[in-house]
């Protein structure tokens, strides 16, 4: 290790993204020289966390940097060491502090490579672990908390150890990361009688040590803990005993725990007992003779990780996952971790816990080709280098390249490039390790046999003949998804037999796999996620329309399983900023629309499975697929204008608005409703657009209107939107489907009809431009506030309603919105109230509420309305009429039997019918 001044050894700096803060952090510190004034500048002048640092800690770093950074950071470990009393926590944070700045600048400095960085950092980790340890152990055993221990036993933990996990166990650690441990405690040294008070007196010690390093105060915190890494952590304490340690991985560990092992170490306490622990572990980690089941194992944990936490591919730098995501450090450690579990118990020379060491052993074993792990060591450093000022920028543990152009450019500052230069450079290494570690998970070569069908009495007549088929589709062609397949389908089939109907389950999800073009992904998703079982029987069960989706969309999953899939609705503004980012990272236009379809299938998909499953009511399921339905036009009308407008110009005048009309603007639609829409447009006296080819403006809005509902409707790869229904516009049919402002007005005040009028109840401004769907929603408030004649207004609905029974004949009795009583008669008929009233509100019950009709009528009239529109949302999901006795059935009967549930609906419709008769003066 080189020993010079600090100053002598600079070999860069970054850039100041703010100069004025980097300027202020340097006169704070003083005079600096050449070379490290620079360093100071722009490491306070790109990191807000370390202008702090600097600020805050100016004399003594001034002294620390006048001599080598290596003598500094051991006059830091030594006093740490010596740290005891009650100041302990708040000593360490100060000594954080300083280890932090002097960690930053000499690795943004150059002075230090990754390697030694790391080194720094882990050493100070462990150095107040010890102490932290030894300062929640010392009154435990002042008290005699600990039976037969007392201070003299500070110096070996009393018997207890921190093992280190993860890169604090494989001196890997990063700059503002978490430490990974597992407390043991050696209960040799302790009779039977005594484990139990030894026990506690450890829990309690290990809980203190967790807080005093934990805790955060304006001084900052020292490291933040984890825990969970140990057996079975959800049911253990935090200190467990070696011996119960060992029984649990020997009868119940997995790959992933054997995995973790591999960087395990002792870092405090009795580190004499702990490595005696792990050497007693190695034949649990280090398997001589590793099983197929095992390497599958190993590729599943893998995919469990890629599809619990990480959402599509490589999609540029900005806002890229860089541990997790693809072509990340996660897959770096995987390949070489993997490739370590299956040949290092063998080959004792593979098992470095160093990332960089092991991949250089798996090339010098011939396990890993020279050239691919060369670059692998190259990229995981850059990767590593990169991660590093991420977390320098706020002392915040994350992983994720920063998304706003801003952020970003801090971050690229602090690491001495450009924007562009910096995003480059990223994304080619990340397709590059995707590139390299990708193959290497291929399937290994096993022949499993099938799983016997045995106690499924429900599934017995129709068993045989429609599993005799699944070999044949091609998800289960290949060996690999075929093996995993046979761990699942004991469960799978398990779960049919309980289904409601299981035969006609069992066909559904006969229907699931057959459209399944691949099975590997999914069945690994099933085999490490078992509640997806009850989830795709449900689904078979009763929404066979949601599982046929599923075999054509089976990435899905990967929203399934994500920790937000059972979230709150999270509303249509996050939902449309959700929509724009996921624009925004479209290559073009087509691919844009395409991305707009795989998002709002994802969406509307959630909304049935919480509305299947009983999470959210079918009122709640209509107002989030309108949420849904609104976000992706205001979404997608931006996106389409300017498509548009590259070729004719900008808009005229002063752009346009999209009206929602109907079940959408009402909040109200299902999982299949059409889009009832009008476009309104003010040209503001401009002529025509100004763009390479200019358009008159009537024409250039109804283009424009045209290619918006050709966006949302066109059939591409990725399928299609939603069905469009512009009839509601002044003109039906015949006339432009786009409408000037002033023209829209006058209709409406002078010529529009009565149902017109009712249309507007429900219309809301969903898309387009703020300023013209506030003057919409201003205009259509106040044409509802006219005065209406009550006599004119009801033979106009009695008319209208004669009309509808015209043309639509006797309903399909599974059809619940047209016909006498039903949902669209009542609607006409709150319309109509809520025009009487002068009311602006939208939804049925509102406006039969707002006064116009007698409150009992109106509370009768509202509860049939709810419960059609219940019955008819839950129709929608189930795609089909229902058989009596299926799963669907009490679905859609909200648990009660079918045919009565359907012969109530036609009776209160039925009266409903008489009491809108009596109201509107039929009678």
């Amino acid at each position: 290790m080189a020993k010079g001044p600090f100053k002598n050894r600079i070999k860069g700096a970054p850039r100041p993204y703010d100069p004025e803060r980097g300027a202020e952090a340097l006169a704070q510190f003083g005079e600096a020289g050449p070379g490290l004034s620079e360093l100071l500048s722009g490491a306070a002048g790109s990191s807000p966390y370390l202008a702090g640092l600097i600020g805050r800690e100016s004399d003594w770093a001034r002294e620390a940097l006048s001599d080598a950074p290596e003598a500094a950071l051991e006059d830091l470990l030594s006093e740490a060491t010596g740290l005891e009393g009650k100041l302990v926590g708040s000593e360490l944070r100060r000594l954080k502090g300083r280890a932090a700045l002097l960690i930053a600048l000499a690795d943004l400095g150059g002075v230090w490579d990754l390697e030694k960085t790391t080194l720094a950092l882990t050493r100070f980790a462990e150095t107040a672990l010890g102490t932290a340890l030894r300062a929640a152990l010392a009154p435990l055993l002042r008290r005699g908390a600990i039976p037969g221990q007392s201070e003299a036993n500070l110096g070996d933990g009393a018997g207890l150890v921190v093992i280190g996990m993860g890169k604090l166990g494989a001196w890997e650690l990063n700059y503002s990361s978490d430490i990974d441990l597992i407390c043991l405690y050696d209960e040799t040294r302790f009779d039977p009688d005594e484990y139990a008070d030894a026990r506690a007196g450890f829990v309690k010690a290990t809980r203190a040590m967790a807080a005093l390093l934990s805790e955060i105060n304006r001084d900052g915190y020292v490291f933040r803990t984890d825990l969970r890494l140990r057996p079975d952590a959800a049911v253990t304490p935090v200190a467990m005993a070696m011996e119960a340690a060992e029984r649990y991985y020997e009868g119940s560990g997995r790959t992933w725990e054997r995995a973790a092992h591999i960087k395990a170490r002792p870092i405090a306490g009795d580190l004499k007992a702990g490595a005696a622990y792990l050497k007693q572990l190695e034949p649990f980690v280090w398997r001589r003779h590793l099983d197929f089941w095992a390497i599958e194992d190993a590729h599943a944990m893998r995919q469990r990780i890629r599809d619990a936490k990480v959402r599509g591919g490589i999609q540029g730098a900005a806002g890229h996952d860089l541990k997790l995501g693809a072509g990340g450090i996660r897959e770096i450690e995987f390949f070489t971790q993997t490739r370590q579990l299956i040949f290092g118990g063998r080959d004792r020379s593979l098992r470095p816990p160093g990332t960089v060491a092991a991949l250089n052993a798996l090339a010098a074993a011939g396990q890993a080709e020279r050239e691919d792990a060369a670059t692998l060591v190259t990229d995981y450093r850059a990767h590593r280098v990169l991660e590093h000022r991420i977390q320098m920028v706020a002392d915040q543990q994350t992983h994720s390249l920063p998304k706003a152009p801003g952020d970003f450019a801090r971050l690229a500052a602090l690491a001495d490039r450009t924007p562009d230069a910096l995003a480059r450079e990223v994304e080619a290494r990340l397709h590059r390790v995707h590139g390299l570690t990708e193959p290497y998970f291929a399937p290994a070569p096993a022949e499993t046999p099938g799983a016997p069908d045995a106690g499924l009495p429900d599934l017995a007549d129709d068993l045989e003949a429609v599993t005799a088929r699944w070999p044949g589709y091609p998800a289960l062609r290949s060996t690999r998804a075929a093996e995993i397949f046979a761990r699942v389908r004991p469960q799978l089939l398990e779960r049919l037999n309980r289904a409601a109907d299981p035969s006609a389950a069992l066909t559904h999800l006969d229907g699931f796999l057959a459209g399944l073009p691949a099975g590997v992904q999914v069945f690994s998703l099933f085999d490490a996620n078992p509640h997806l079982l009850d989830l795709i029987v449900d689904i078979a069960d009763i929404a066979p329309g949601l599982a046929g989706y599923l075999s054509r969309n089976a990435a899905v999953f990967d929203a399934v399983i994500g920790g937000a899939f059972f979230a709150a609705w999270p509303g249509r503004d996050a939902l449309a900023r959700e929509l724009g980012a996921a624009l925004a990272r479209a290559e073009d236009y087509e691919a844009g629309l395409d991305a707009a379809r795989v998002w709002a299938r994802e969406w509307r998909f959630r909304t049935g499975v919480h509305h299947l499953r009983g999470l959210i009511s079918s009122e709640e399921a209509g107002w989030q697929y309108a949420d849904l339905a609104r976000a992706v036009l205001a979404g997608l009308w931006p996106v389409v204008e300017a498509e548009f407008a590259r070729r004719h110009g900008p808009p005229p005048g002063r752009g346009a608005a999209v009206i929602g009309m109907g079940s959408l603007g009402a909040g109200a639609l299902t999982a299949t409703s059409d889009l009832d829409l009008i476009v309104i447009f003010d040209a503001d006296d401009q002529e025509s657009s100004t763009g390479p080819k200019p358009l008159a403006y009537p024409t250039y809005y109804a283009r424009l209107t045209q290619a918006f509902v050709t966006a949302l409707t066109a059939p591409t790869g990725a399928g299609r939107l939603y069905e469009v229904d512009m009839r509601l516009r002044p003109s039906g049919r015949k006339g432009p489907v786009a409408t000037g402002l002033g023209s829209f007005q006058r209709y409406q005040a002078g010529e529009a009809w009565s149902w017109e009028h009712m249309a507007l109840t429900r219309a809301r401004a969903v898309a387009g431009s703020e300023r013209l769907s506030a003057e919409f929603e201003a205009f259509r408030r106040e044409l509802l506030s006219w005065p209406r004649e009550r006599a004119t207004l009801m033979a106009d609905l009695s008319a209208m309603r004669g009309r509808v029974r015209d043309a639509e004949g006797r309903p399909d009795p599974y059809d619940l919105k047209v016909g006498p009583g039903f949902l669209a008669d009542i609607e006409l008929l709150a319309a109509a109230a809520a025009l009487l009233a002068g009311s602006p509100a939208r939804g049925a019950a509102r406006q039969l509420a707002a006064g116009a009709i007698d409150a009992s009528d109106a509370d009768a009239l509202a509860r049939t309305h709810r419960r059609l529109a219940e019955t008819r949302q839950a129709l929608t999901l189930v795609g089909h009429p229902p058989l009596p006795g299926t799963g669907a059935a009490a679905f859609v009967s909200g648990g009660g039997e079918l045919e009565g549930h359907m012969e109530d609906l036609q009776r209160e419709a039925a009266e409903a019918a008489q009491l809108i008769a009596v109201i509107v003066g039929e009678d």
